[in-house]
């Protein structure tokens, strides 16, 4: 359907701070884009087709900025373990395996109808290395309906010999890539994924960059994730005042109209925290992989104060789910360790605020989306919360904040992205 309305309590992000609530108002679509949310229906969309989902809540459907979609298969696994021997023991070894291609349409399958039956409707994700693997999992995406950002993964040292590219066989592998897939999607688009600098030599880095800067597309990929590969930075790019600089120095960083996310930023500088806001580069906060894997707490109150551009990210399989409800739960969660435990860290996150990175500031990077406002790309997911009920009854916003907290793909009954309806249940 291009024009259709949606009833329902609606709910969406006006700030950071404030919500925007419409009890049993009505969302108007038009060519996949919100008309706005009104108290009554005008008169001049009464023809339009209304779904009246009763009692339900109507919220903007939610964003991941980070996800490793052939880590999917062993979420759950191996979380008692830091970061790097993480990596060598539990996430190169299974991605190793994605050369198989029959292999990766099996665990790639399940990825995709995990994500379309979740509340994410927006998402940018990691692939593997491998250039056919990379091409399926972008298939199935674009048959979820989802509006997704799929990136074929860099690596040529550092990392398994199953995993390492040859310098040029990187590159060139990357440019096929792009001319296979050029036209191909309606929703689906190509984004550079350098893993991380320590996985990537200065000539894929430089190369990247002058692709980058000939076709203009997003950048996604780590930053300042852990202190010891923060560390391994600064002995490989001496001549990077901080390790965002290291990227910037190759034209990956940022600024001039590139759309870049860098995930986790747990130890930024002061240097490097200045350096995100100047370029406009997005944090991917990812609490629960932070907390899994040792790595520490981002420091996203400081971020926000500061102007830094900040949404959230599930960062499977580090993180053990899809669910940015989640993501926001533990989000607020681990602002309030903060708070208590570091030096000068300010007040924690606010539900409002949470809200605000998994939907409108995360959505910022796909464009105007992650909103229900007139004007955002029509994204929306209905929850059913009901099965969540409490004696006494519960405010409009006691029922969000228990949805973030208790809720499940169960509880989604529909889900529409850019007006058009994935699913109805």
């Amino acid at each position: 359907m291009k024009n259709f309305v949606l009833r329902g309590n609606l709910c969406t992000s006006r700030t950071r701070n404030c919500f925007q609530w419409v009890p049993h108002g009505y969302l108007v679509c038009e060519e996949g884009r919100s008309a706005g949310m009104f108290a009554e229906l005008p008169e001049r969309f009464a023809d339009y087709p209304l779904q009246d989902w009763g009692d339900c809540l109507i919220l903007p459907g939610l964003v991941d900025l980070h996800i490793h979609a052939p880590q999917y298969a062993f979420r759950g696994t191996g979380m008692d373990l830091e970061l790097l021997e993480w990596l060598n023991e539990r996430a190169f070894p299974e991605e190793e395996r994605y050369a198989d291609l029959e292999y990766a349409r099996e665990a790639y399958g399940i990825f995709a109808e995990n994500m379309k039956a979740s509340a994410t409707t927006r998402a940018c994700i990691f692939a593997t290395r491998h250039r056919q693997a990379t091409e399926l999992l972008m298939d199935l995406m674009e048959a979820t309906g989802l509006g997704t950002m799929v990136g074929k993964v860099n690596m040529d040292r550092n990392c398994p010999d199953g995993l390492r590219e040859g310098t040029e066989e990187s590159l060139q592998e990357t440019e096929r890539w792009l001319e296979e897939i050029e036209g191909r999607y309606e929703r689906t688009e190509p984004i550079l994924t350098p893993r991380f600098i320590p996985a990537c030599s200065d000539a894929v880095m430089r190369g990247l960059g002058r692709l980058q800067r000939d076709s203009g597309l997003p950048v996604q990929s780590h930053l300042s994730e852990n202190q010891e590969e923060a560390a391994w930075v600064r002995e490989l790019c001496p001549w990077a005042g901080c390790y965002g600089e290291a990227y910037e120095g190759f034209g990956l960083f940022g600024g001039d109209g590139q759309r870049t996310v860098m995930a986790h930023c747990v130890w930024p500088t002061a240097e490097e925290t200045a350096l995100l806001r100047a370029r406009g580069v997005f944090v991917a906060h990812c609490p629960q992989s932070n907390t899994n894997l040792c790595s520490g707490i981002a420091p996203v109150r400081e971020y926000l104060d500061m102007g830094v551009r900040v949404g959230l990210g599930t960062d499977v399989a580090a993180g053990c789910g899809e669910s940015i409800f989640r993501a926001m739960a533990d989000a607020v969660q681990v602002s309030k360790l903060r708070f208590k435990l570091a030096e000068g860290a300010g007040r924690p996150l606010t539900l409002e605020e949470a809200f605000f990175l998994g939907t409108k500031g995360g959505g910022a990077f796909f464009g105007k989306v992650g909103s229900l406002e007139a004007g955002y790309e029509m994204d929306a997911v209905v929850v059913d919360d009901r099965g969540l009920a409490r004696p006494g009854g519960l405010t409009l916003r006691e029922r969000l904040e228990r949805v973030v907290y208790l809720s499940g793909p169960e509880h989604i009954r529909a889900k529409y992205v850019r007006g058009r309806e994935i699913f109805v249940r």
